[in-house]
Formats: structure tokens, C-alpha cells, sequence
């Protein structure tokens, strides 16, 4: 979008404000408001903040930076105050001019840029899953008594129905057409999805939506989580994510006419790529305490690295091809979790998955059994491992992956590296109601 045509719909809409938008480094969304009569400056000179207020970016001395807008996302906020306010996502840039590199979004466009120079498009498409909870009288937190419907249930009175679908007229507002929601097996547990597109929109798609799914939760006096575990012995949250790659001029790369899976050679190397260094990307698709919570063996929970079509208990699955859709043709990652940045986990599974086409890598066999049903010694036997069990673990695979290092750079994968062991060390020495419980 051109900056003419940007100005002719702040004028017509009656915009007040604009919100410059990014997020830290695992995905939070920040942004600075400014007056509609600054945006001129915003746009041809940038917004300078202090970087180091935010989590990982820099050091104090170092601490001068700038916002710049991109313009292809402008949009108007959709909200029902009187003053109306439009947002652009940024790109942040260091005091000398320079793109910085130490945030998520600059990581997926460099990894995306990596893509486009072999002749690939990465598109994505998430489906992503969260629960709705009440705060109680004695500041506890619940499942709303109004949401007890469970996968697919067809409302009656729930009002988890009508917040999916406020949520959705929210996000046409935005320009982001959703193509389905519905509830999900857990009381108070919902899930949206939308229309796959190039990875960058993506990913600004998932921060867009999470952003209106929390609005809309508090209008109705709710909390949104997107918590992976939120409730013990209740399915968790998960964010699978459809993907392929296209030519530049948008021909599907993935479908192959003679293959059982509909797969050409160069997906399988994708897929064998992802699978190959699915334990060193865990701490990116995976990145929270809580998300190995949800990822448990002997439970309906994504941990065996393996593949397979109609397998659901398999890692990665061929979704069913349909006559005459070639570009549908596609595979599903299904252990990341919404707490794991977008911007980091499509650039993640693109750069795995580059990494297999360079390397040709071959494609283990597909595996159709329920995977769920096999025991410990079963799988050994035939060679299909599992995921980290710990965050503790999977960052100390991360910690000696050179291609992790390379896609995230010095700064980041150190930044990175040092906040997750962190978190992991303030885990460790916390005491839970669980030892309470237990021991006291």
C-alpha cells in the first residue's frame, strides 16, 4: 500500500492515532501510540525508543533505536471506541541506520530472502488454540460455566460461540479472512484458523489474532490464555501448522502425481530436513516450561518423530489430497504450541527444511499405525524416537545446534539461550502446590 492511499483512508475513516507495533523477542506484542500528526516523521525518519526496556534486545549503552512501519500492514484497529486508531508492524532498526538483528521479525524475513533466492515461497497456515477463563470471587481462576461444550459441539447458549465468532467479524475488519472456528475438546478450549498465505503475513496474522481474541475475552469479562498446559489432566494447546513451498510464480512444489502421498521429491527433503532437527528447533516450536506439559508420551500428545497420512498420532502428517487441488497438497507439524513465537517458528521450520533440500535428505519410511497403542520397546525397535521431554532439555540440544546459531544469530541465540535457562533454573527451585500437597 502507497502512502497516498494510506492518507486518504486515515482521512476518510477519521483516524486519531496509530499504533507502531513489534514484539520482543519471544513474541509479545508491544507497540508505542502516536498521534496521526506524527506519522509523516514515523514514516520517512523512523520512531526512536529506548531498546533495552525491552526483553532481549539490547544493552543500555546500546540502547538508542528506531521504529520504521512497514506499509503493506497498515490497518485500522476494529473496536467500538469512538476514537478510532490504526496500527503498522515495524521493523526496528539500531541507531547507525542498520536493520537490527535481533529481533524475530528480521530473522524470518532473512530467512525468507534465503528461500526466494533458490525460487521458494514458504506459506503457512496456522490453527491455533486457546481457552477462555473466568476469574472467581476468590480470585481463582476457572472455566466459564457457560462454555462446557466439548469438539465440534454445535452452540447452544455457549458463549465461547459468540466470542469465536466476534472474533472472526474482527479479523475481516483487518483484511484477515478466517476459514473456520469451532470448539475444541476441552471445556472453555476453542480454535481458530484462517487461509494459509506467505509466512511473514502469517505470522502477523497470529499476533493480530491473539491480540483480538484477549480483547474480545475481556468485553465479555473472560481471560484468554494461550497457555500450552493450562489445566492438569485436560487437553492442552497446540498450534499445528500447514505448510509447502511454491515457485516464485506460484506453481505448487510440493504435489507430485506419482507419489502415494502426492508428495514430490523436493517436499519429502523438506519434511526430512524438519524431522532431522525437530529436537535441536524444540526450544523455538516448543518454548515454555508448560509446553512439555503437553507433550507427554502415552497421551494423545504429537512427541513421536515419525510421519505418516491419515496418522494423527504421527509428528508431521499428508493431509487427504483432493482431485484438481495441487497447490492443497501439504504436510502438518503438529507439536508447536501458541506460546512459541510465529515469527520464529515459521523461520525455524523453513530454515530445517531448506537445510534437507540442500542436502537432499532422504525421507524416513511413513508410519501408519496409531502410534498411541505401540509401546516403549515397539518404537525402539523400529527406530522412532520422541521429542525433549523438559524445556531443561531441549535447550541443551539448541545450545549445540550450529544451524539454530546460524538462523537466529550471535545476539539472539544468546539472548534466547540465556532467558530459557533462566526460566528453567526459576522453575527448578519453585516450590508447587503439587510438593505442598504432597510433602508438608
Amino acid at each position: 500500500m502507497e502512502i497516498k492511499e494510506i492518507h486518504e483512508i486515515i482521512a476518510k475513516e477519521n483516524v486519531k492515532f496509530i499504533e507502531m507495533e513489534f514484539t520482543d523477542i519471544f513474541g509479545v506484542l508491544k507497540s508505542i501510540e502516536i498521534p496521526i500528526e506524527c506519522l509523516k516523521d514515523a514514516v520517512e525518519k523512523g520512531l526512536w525508543f529506548d531498546g533495552s526496556s525491552i526483553k532481549g534486545f539490547t544493552r543500555i549503552k546500546e540502547s538508542d533505536m528506531y521504529l520504521k512501519p512497514d506499509l503493506s500492514t497498515f490497518a485500522i484497529i476494529p473496536d467500538d471506541k469512538e476514537v478510532k486508531t490504526a496500527r503498522f508492524f515495524c521493523d526496528v532498526y539500531t541507531s547507525n541506520g542498520e536493520l537490527f538483528a535481533g529481533t524475530p521479525r528480521t530473522v524470518l524475513k532473512k530467512v525468507i530472502e534465503e528461500a526466494k533466492k533458490e525460487g521458494y515461497v514458504f506459506k503457512v497456515g496456522p490453527e491455533v488454540e486457546f481457552y477462555f477463563f473466568k476469574k472467581t470471587a476468590d480470585g481463582k481462576i476457572a472455566i466459564p460455566d457457560s462454555d462446557d461444550g466439548s469438539y465440534f459441539d454445535s452452540p447452544t447458549g455457549d458463549i465461547g460461540s459468540e466470542i469465536r465468532k466476534e472474533v472472526m467479524l474482527k479479523l475481516k475488519a483487518y483484511g484477515i479472512h478466517s476459514e473456520r472456528a469451532h470448539h475444541e475438546v476441552g471445556h472453555g478450549q476453542h480454535e481458530i484458523g484462517f487461509r494459509y498465505d506467505d509466512a511473514l503475513v502469517t505470522a502477523e496474522r497470529v499476533i493480530t489474532l491473539k491480540k483480538i481474541i484477549k480483547m474480545v475475552a475481556h468485553k465479555y469479562g473472560l481471560i484468554a490464555s494461550f497457555m500450552p498446559k493450562p489445566l492438569f489432566k485436560k487437553p492442552g494447546s497446540g498450534m499445528h501448522i500447514h505448510f509447502s513451498l511454491f515457485d516464485l510464480d506460484g506453481k505448487p512444489l510440493f504435489y507430485n502425481e506419482e507419489d502415494k502421498y502426492k508428495l514430490s521429491p523436493l517436499a519429502k527433503s523438506f519434511i526430512a530436513g524438519q524431522l532431522s532437527c525437530i529436537k535441536e528447533m524444540s526450544a523455538i516450536l516448543n518454548p515454555t516450561v508448560n509446553s512439555y506439559k503437553r507433550l507427554v508420551s502415552g497421551y494423545e500428545a504429537p512427541v513421536y518423530i515419525c510421519w505418516g497420512g491419515k496418522n494423527r498420532s504421527a509428528l508431521i502428517r499428508i493431509p487427504h489430497y483432493t482431485k484438481g487441488r495441487e497447490s492443497s497438497v501439504r504436510a502438518e507439524i503438529r507439536c508447536p504450541d501458541p506460546s512459541a513465537s510465529p515469527y520464529l517458528a515459521f523461520a525455524a521450520l523453513l530454515k530445517v527444511g531448506l537445510e534437507g533440500i540442500k542436502k537432499k535428505k532422504s525421507l524416513m519410511p511413513s508410519y501408519e499405525e496409531n502410534i498411541f497403542e505401540q509401546s516403549k520397546e515397539e518404537l525402539e525397535k523400529i527406530g522412532i524416537e520422541t521429542l525433549p521431554e523438559s524445556l531443561s532439555d531441549a535447550l541443551k540440544i539448541f545450545k549445540k545446534s550450529d544451524l539454530m546459531k546460524e538462523l537466529l544469530g550471535d545476539k539472539l541465540f544468546g539472548n534466547y539461550l540465556y532467558a530459557k535457562e533462566k526460566e528453567c533454573e526459576e522453575f527448578r527451585i519453585a516450590v508447587t502446590d503439587w510438593e505442598v500437597n504432597t510433602y508438608l
